[in-house]
């Protein structure tokens, strides 16, 4: 039986394009780091720290970590000369970006609803970003309030999406196993992935992102509102 649901954040909580967030994300970002380095430079650095931090299986070293060895390697920058700046946008940019987003009211709904039913939550967010870019989207999605018990942000996780070690990190820290988890996202790769662990997979609708392959199981389906449905008659997957 099922005791602890993954939520992925963007695409499935947070309803957004987020390939269409990124590019736009780069876009403000880039010209704001003008004065300190070429933002062409940037940006092929800060997409080789992201390659890097996907690639990386050395449980020694935070998302962070291998990220920041690796973007201040391309560049001729230290941590000081740059990384203020970058704290500055999160704090302040970052925040006005809600508009690229679309909150459903349903998002909160599911979550009360998982805890209601005696499920414990986490945020399985790809842990990419800072800690406060992610807490800004649990914000935007109206759930920041919610008692979840992990949210993975770079600062403390040293595995990525689609890597089964990220998700086999989480249910260490949780202390359960992946066959007491329930996957929900809308990544066809990314989130399905867990039906390799044994986890039981709910692929939301509305933003989903496919690539083809590999294709994995998907044993449930549905737009966010089905998704609190299911929940909340303990349907399928969510007996």
């Amino acid at each position: 039986m099922a005791k602890v649901i993954l939520f992925d954040l963007d695409g499935t909580l947070l309803p957004m394009d987020t390939q269409q967030f990124i590019t736009n994300y780069i876009k403000e970002l880039a010209p704001r780091v003008g004065h300190i380095i070429d933002p062409n430079e940037f940006v092929k650095a800060l997409l080789a720290g992201t390659d890097a931090m996907i690639r990386n299986l050395e449980r020694a070293k935070t998302n962070e970590q291998v990220f920041e060895e690796t973007f201040l390697s391309l560049t001729s920058l230290s941590r000081e000369d740059i990384w203020p700046t970058l704290d500055e946008f999160y704090e302040k940019v970052f925040p006005t970006f809600s508009h690229m987003t679309s909150p459903s009211i349903k998002a909160k709904e599911v979550v009360e609803e998982s805890l209601k039913q005696g499920f414990r939550v986490a945020i399985a967010t790809n842990p990419v970003f800072p800690k406060s870019a992610i807490y800004h989207r649990l914000k935007w999605a109206g759930i920041d309030d919610q008692p979840f018990e992990l949210v993975t942000v770079y600062e403390e996780i040293s595995f990525t999406k689609p890597n089964i070690e990220y998700y086999q990190d989480i249910c260490a820290r949780l202390h359960v196993e992946p066959s007491e988890c329930i996957m929900v996202g809308n990544d066809v790769q990314e989130d399905m992935v867990t039906s390799t662990l044994g986890m039981k997979t709910f692929l939301v609708e509305g933003n989903v992102i496919d690539r083809g392959k590999p294709r994995y199981q998907i044993d449930d389906r549905g737009t966010l509102e089905e998704l609190y449905e299911k929940l909340s008659k303990r349907q399928g997957i969510f007996k």
